[in-house]
């Protein structure tokens, strides 16, 4: 299941590739299958880093012509030099960190001048009703710690000296599956209509319908779980600048 779009992202053969908080690795490994190019997928978690790893092999079955490596890695200390990715994703990842304004920066400095930057994170509305239907779901340890009002957050990103030049929702399908999940909290995802819909959601992934595709396209502006902005960094860039707009 894939949040970002990669058609507004112009992958082309040589991109390097940064998958910043991976998890198991789905951003990751659907890059890998784009021609010549290399892909890393960092994250914290070594139990998420180990399935991704593993699932590589099922990629492997389409013969791509690129690379793809996974290691451990602080998005807030990005191991990577200055300007060296082309491309940069950071999907679904801010709303756990603490210090985001830490990771913003960091994702700016390895991006390549030219190159490109994706970043989602949750739709405020639909999650400040799961917030309010169970406060399990945002105090479990890797939940979610804040909601992102989406102008701020592009207002925010853009004062690092990138320039927004898309945005869209998705999975807007999925909205009413955490509504469900978040009411019947304690009772678990073995709750017959928590059940149901995930089966719902699992056959939508599988098999794509006409009657869910044209759902989602009619209600992500609105509606859609996900928030996905996209980014372009200048040709001409310096840090200064960018040290400049931050203020």
């Amino acid at each position: 299941m894939l949040t970002v779009d990669f058609s507004w992202f112009s992958m082309a053969e040589g991109n390097t590739f940064l998958d910043v908080g991976c998890g198991e690795g789905r951003h990751s490994l659907a890059a890998y299958l784009k021609p010549g190019v290399d892909v890393v997928g960092v994250d914290l978690s070594l139990k998420d880093l180990r399935t991704a790893h593993s699932r590589i092999t099922d990629m492997e079955t389409f013969d791509p012509e690129g690379t793809v490596t996974f290691m451990q890695g602080d998005a807030t200390k990005l191991p990577f030099p200055d300007a060296s990715f082309d491309r940069v994703i950071c999907s679904e990842v801010l709303e756990h960190i603490p210090n985001y304004l830490s990771v913003i920066e960091e994702l700016v400095r390895v991006l390549k001048p030219g190159g490109r930057l994706c970043v989602s994170v949750p739709r405020a509305w639909p999650e400040q009703i799961c917030w309010w239907l169970s406060s399990d779901y945002h105090n479990t340890p890797g939940g979610h710690i804040r909601i992102f009002n989406r102008r701020y957050l592009r207002r925010e990103i853009t004062r690092y000296g990138v320039q927004c030049y898309h945005e869209h929702g998705a999975h807007a399908l999925h909205v009413p599956y955490w509504w469900l999940r978040c009411l019947l909290w304690s009772k678990g995802e073995s709750h017959p209509l928590v059940s149901a819909y995930h089966r719902l959601l699992v056959w939508d992934l599988l098999k794509r319908p006409a009657l869910t595709v044209w759902f989602d396209k009619l209600c992500n502006p609105w509606l859609g779980k996900s928030v996905v902005m996209y980014f372009n960094k200048p040709s001409v860039f310096t840090e200064t600048a960018a040290k400049g707009r931050r203020k």
